[in-house]
């Protein structure tokens, strides 16, 4: 009698072949934590259900120097992703049509800090704002075709990988998986890559992981996994978080430990806009002068360009001027107004002027007085217990501690992670 495959059996193979795929990664790249490897794994298995997500989320490979092995791990990408289109140098008319085809390759980027940094950023605007609009489905190119006389829609939706020293244009790393890669340090040891004698295994992995997914392409479109993030992060996790929950094991605890460590790295590596950069130094700015009820903006403008680790003093000759000053914080509906000081008349800011933009664009960090604990898996996956890794029919509790994140998150973690004893 021929066995009928079950959700369970699904659920395990889907673990064996998760942890297949991290065990390549870890054999031939020392990445900088086990989140980071569990993060990239999952980022490739999404690739092979891209059919199945509302967003593509980017996956940057940044380093600070050389020899940092971000074209390594690339190099593994390729090997294990849904059908790789690697490049160092691509016109955005090129990866438009690769894109249009109607079946989206994954998009590789090496080098990409010679693409968006220096006098190359403005003539590649046009590749950053495909790389953007890519990030969300149903966010086409519209072009003018001349041959027909009608305008013609280019998809831009596709998952997308770039690695390169430096950090990536802010609007890039928003819609990121940010892998902050370091140089191995002595007794780090890899195994060396050889495409010719090495890519047959990694198209293996490959090979697994487009049955598994495929076959659960309706599962996963329709799942809504519990998230640890909100808005645009939560939108840029969901696909790896679905993957993690539908293989089940530890993967789901896993996954969500990733979201939370590495997009709290992010937000503290200052992964910010500029404007809001200077929203928070203001706030800083208003403290140091004694949180004054309102401040000249001389007063302002000399706290600003005298911090020696803020980017203000570069702004020009001078620094940060008035003028500029003002153009940015117009933005936020913010405007300076002549204002009565003890010393008489002087164009300044009031600081409840800032209120409402300092709790929408930088609010101040909150230590949390109850902990939340996120379901490790969504209803919508029966084979597995919500809140264990257990298949549906035990009755086995699993202990839960408690992860220390973000300022504003908490997390529940089973002792059962293998990286987290």
């Amino acid at each position: 009698m021929t066995h009928q495959p079950t959700n369970t059996d699904q659920h395990h193979d889907g673990v064996a072949i998760l942890d297949a795929l991290h065990a390549c990664l870890t054999k031939y790249v020392i990445l900088p934590s086990a989140e980071a490897v569990d993060a990239v794994a999952l980022w490739i298995a999404a690739t092979h259900a891209q059919a199945a997500w509302a967003h593509a989320p980017r996956l940057v490979i940044r380093a600070p120097e050389k020899r940092c092995g971000k074209s390594r791990l690339l190099d593994v990408v390729e090997g294990t992703c849904h059908d790789p289109l690697i490049t160092v140098n691509a016109s955005p008319a090129a990866v438009y049509r690769a894109i249009g085809t109607g079946h989206p390759p994954t998009l590789l980027v090496d080098e990409a800090d010679t693409l968006f940094g220096g006098k190359n950023a403005d003539a590649n605007e046009d590749l950053r704002g495909l790389l953007n609009a890519g990030h969300q489905r149903n966010r086409p190119a519209i072009r003018w075709d001349n041959n027909t006389q009608s305008l013609e829609k280019i998809p831009t939706f596709a998952m997308a990988a770039l690695a390169g020293i430096g950090a990536m244009p802010d609007t890039i790393e928003d819609r990121a998986v940010v892998i902050r890669m370091r140089r191995r340090a002595p007794g780090e040891k890899v195994a060396p890559y050889r495409h010719r004698r090495d890519g047959p295994a990694l198209r293996a992995v490959a090979q697994q992981l487009a049955r598994w997914l495929h076959a659960n392409l309706t599962a996963l479109e329709a799942a809504e996994p519990p998230m640890p993030v909100e808005d645009r992060a939560a939108d840029t996790w969901e696909p790896l978080v679905a993957v993690a929950d539908l293989a089940g094991g530890t993967w789901p605890q896993r996954a969500r430990q990733a979201v939370t460590i590495l997009t709290a790295e992010a937000d503290g590596a200052g992964n910010v806009s500029h404007r809001v950069r200077l929203l928070a130094d203001i706030r800083t700015a208003f403290t140091t002068l004694g949180d004054p009820t309102a401040a000249p903006t001389a007063d302002l403008l000399a706290a600003l360009n005298g911090d020696p680790e803020a980017p203000w003093a570069d702004s020009g000759p001078s620094g940060l001027t008035g003028k500029k000053l003002g153009d940015l914080l117009r933005e936020f509906d913010i405007r300076s107004e002549t204002i009565r000081f003890p010393v008489g008349q002087a164009k300044g800011y009031t600081r409840d002027a800032f209120t409402d933009a300092w709790q929408r664009y930088c609010p101040t960090p909150e230590t949390p007085s109850t902990e939340v604990s996120v379901p490790s898996v969504p209803t919508s996956y029966p084979q597995v217990i919500p809140g264990t890794d257990h298949p549906a029919g035990t009755d086995r509790s699993v202990p839960r501690r408690t992860l220390t994140t973000a300022p504003g998150t908490h997390q529940s973690v089973p002792r059962t992670n293998p990286y987290h004893p």
